[in-house]
């Protein structure tokens, strides 16, 4: 078992073979473009990867992330904590011939040589992100009452006919 920082690169064959767990933290500034969807720079992302042969040889990850991030409340628009829990299990695979004979119940990874894990930790955080965050209501920085029942404005005594003007462009009508 490897600890501590994440590795990056990491031959996911050989890993497989030998049973290998991986376990290790990331910040968010090592994902750029999850990076970019967040309202902040601080967090953690926490990352089990185990590496194991199914059996019918097939090289497998089991996944595992915990991410504890900052992500802008799209209600107040303030920043909000967010924590982020996934795991999968991917079947790796050299090209797509090969991703399209996987049982449903497994996701390609398609690697050619070294496999980047910090990317494989990307993706999966990107699908995992809600498309829309809010702050619990009694948390948010709007106070929703002010939108609840908002009065509707007094109607005049009397409205008038936005096509009155066209009556009288009519030729041959007289005016009232």
């Amino acid at each position: 078992m490897l600890t501590g920082p994440l590795p990056n690169t990491l031959d996911v064959r050989k890993a497989a073979t030998r049973e290998l767990k991986v376990e290790g933290t990331l910040k968010p500034l090592d994902l750029q473009r999850f990076a970019a969807l967040l309202a902040s720079d601080e967090g953690r992302i926490q990352v089990a990867m185990v590496f194991y042969r199914d059996e019918e040889q097939r090289s497998l990850v089991q996944v595992d992330i915990d991410a504890q991030v900052e992500v802008v409340c799209q209600r107040c628009l303030y920043p909000m904590p967010l924590q982020l829990k996934t795991d999968n299990t991917l079947a790796v695979v050299w090209n797509d011939d090969q991703a399209r004979l996987l049982p449903r119940h497994l996701e390609a990874l398609i690697v050619e040589e070294d496999c980047r894990l910090w990317d494989v930790v990307e993706e999966e955080l990107i699908l995992v992100l809600p498309q829309f965050s809010y702050h619990e209501p009694v948390e948010c920085k709007i106070d929703l009452a002010d939108f609840s029942h908002a009065p509707l404005p007094e109607a005049p005594g009397e409205k008038s006919n936005p096509f009155d003007v066209l009556a009288q462009l009519k030729p041959g009508k007289e005016e009232k």
